[in-house]
């Protein structure tokens, strides 16, 4: 989600920073396009590629080998790429995207998804939005830096994940090794709003992403015929179960990014919604939380849900079924621990004879506090691309890089430059694109945050 600006203020500008700035959104357009040609999706082994040509983008930019650090880890690889500050004292800070894509079909595209093409006013193909756009954002500012010799008190790291998309083993190594740092800005995350005629109506900063978890029930019976029905029927045991959980709402939860989001709104919605919103930022209410859940956009903002997402069952048409098991997909309130939703859940389903357990590895996290100085170093390069435009901070329902990372305590944003109409985002989907306008206020926008959080 993301919005992009009219230029009300060219005066703001030299005339030497305006034609540099220019220069620089070509370069960072290449380096997109270049970017999206690599086909960086799980097992193509693409991912140290890239990393490659982005060390090469920085090197001719001035960056010593000794800066750049590409870590092979099976067929991806993790990037870092390094400014030294001049104070030690001060803890480093991280700039944060990922090299890798999810997959894509040239059989349901209208082009090749890995051939970047620029039509209409929009760079296509896979990876575009999601995420190479803030990377090659970043790449160019970092190289700019550079070029320019900026001399920060700070240290600025910038990483790349390559696998953010699937497995995260990646994302994992990169916090384990880079925890001690001030703060994380991710570039995954956060962003802005166009409105229909292309104006700037809103950017969040997301300060907060739900906890993904899976959870499988199942349920087992000796079976036998058909024609001899039992009561331990493990599909009808199952059914109740879903039943129960789809009946079931986990209590409404507040907390400061909620409640700085959700009065923002408010005037914005306007109506019912709205007075809900504004109500329950201030004072909790159940009766408001209740009003938003109805909603399917809001409900994710007030509480944990969980959901009934696969099921399996039985083995032949004429037996009676001896196993049935469903898996049931929950997205974690921010502080809230996944053995106490899985915990919550056994209670509801109340089926003493259910198996329970957890799949893969999942993390929680706690949201980001809102940082005085993050506020204003992104609101500041905010406003100056688009003045008068609301900044508010959000939370995601989808994980980022930035998981990681806060579960170890380091405060991590979303501060993606992309500028987008809601009819643009085709993240993860057919065609994915973005538009090229916004090159040169993503660059401006990115410049200001670094420059303001690493002095």
């Amino acid at each position: 989600m993301v919005m992009r600006r009219a230029f009300l203020g060219l005066a703001l500008l030299t005339a030497p920073h305006g034609a540099q700035a220019a220069a620089d959104a070509d370069a960072a357009k290449d380096i997109l396009m270049r970017s999206v040609a690599f086909k960086t999706v799980q097992g193509e082994g693409q991912v140290p590629r890239l990393a490659a040509y982005y060390a090469s983008v920085l090197k001719a930019a001035g960056f010593a080998d000794a800066d750049i650090v590409i870590t092979p880890m099976g067929e991806t690889a993790t990037f870092a790429a390094t400014i030294r500050g001049s104070d030690p004292k001060l803890k480093p800070m991280a700039l944060i995207g990922h090299m890798d894509v999810v997959a894509a079909d040239r059989a349901d595209w209208t082009r090749d998804p890995f051939v970047p093409v620029e039509q209409n006013g929009y760079i296509l193909g896979r990876g575009s939005e999601d995420n190479k756009y803030d990377v090659a954002m970043m790449v160019a500012t970092m190289a700019q830096l550079k070029k320019e010799g900026w001399k920060p008190r700070r240290t600025t790291i910038l990483l790349l994940s390559g696998d953010e998309e699937t497995d995260m083993v990646t994302t994992k190594a990169l916090a384990a090794q880079y925890w001690d740092i001030a703060l994380l800005l991710n570039g995954d995350g956060g962003g802005g709003l166009l409105n229909d005629e292309g104006k700037p109506v809103l950017y969040q900063l997301q300060a907060g992403e739900k906890s993904y978890a899976d959870f499988e029930f199942a349920f087992t019976d000796a079976g036998g015929h058909s024609s001899a029905p039992t009561p331990g029927n493990p599909i009808y045991r199952m059914a109740k179960a879903i039943d129960r959980i789809a009946a079931y709402q986990f209590p409404p939860m507040r907390n400061e990014l909620t409640k700085a989001s959700l009065a923002l709104s408010a005037g914005r919605m306007g109506g019912e919604i709205g007075d809900a919103m504004r109500r329950y930022a201030e004072t909790g209410d159940q009766a408001s939380a209740d009003l938003l859940s109805t909603r399917p956009e809001f409900i994710g903002q007030v509480r944990t849900t969980c959901v009934a997402t696969m099921a399996q069952a039985g083995h032949a048409l004429n037996a009676l079924p001896q196993s049935a098991k469903v898996s049931v997909n929950c997205r974690i309130f921010p502080g809230v621990t996944i053995a106490k939703v899985k915990a919550q859940l056994v209670k509801v389903v109340d089926d003493p004879s259910v198996t329970v357990k957890t799949l893969g590895d999942p993390l929680a996290s706690d949201a980001s506090p809102l940082r005085a100085d993050v506020m204003k170093a992104v609101r500041d390069a905010v406003t100056a691309r688009a003045p008068g435009v609301t900044v508010m901070p959000g939370m995601s329902a989808g994980a980022t890089d930035s998981l990681y990372f806060r579960a170890l305590g380091v405060p991590s944003y979303g501060v993606s430059s992309l500028f987008m109409k809601a009819e643009d985002g085709f993240a993860h989907g057919l065609n994915e694109r973005v538009p090229v306008a916004g090159i040169r206020e993503s660059l401006e926008q990115w410049d200001r945050v670094v420059r303001a959080l690493a002095k």
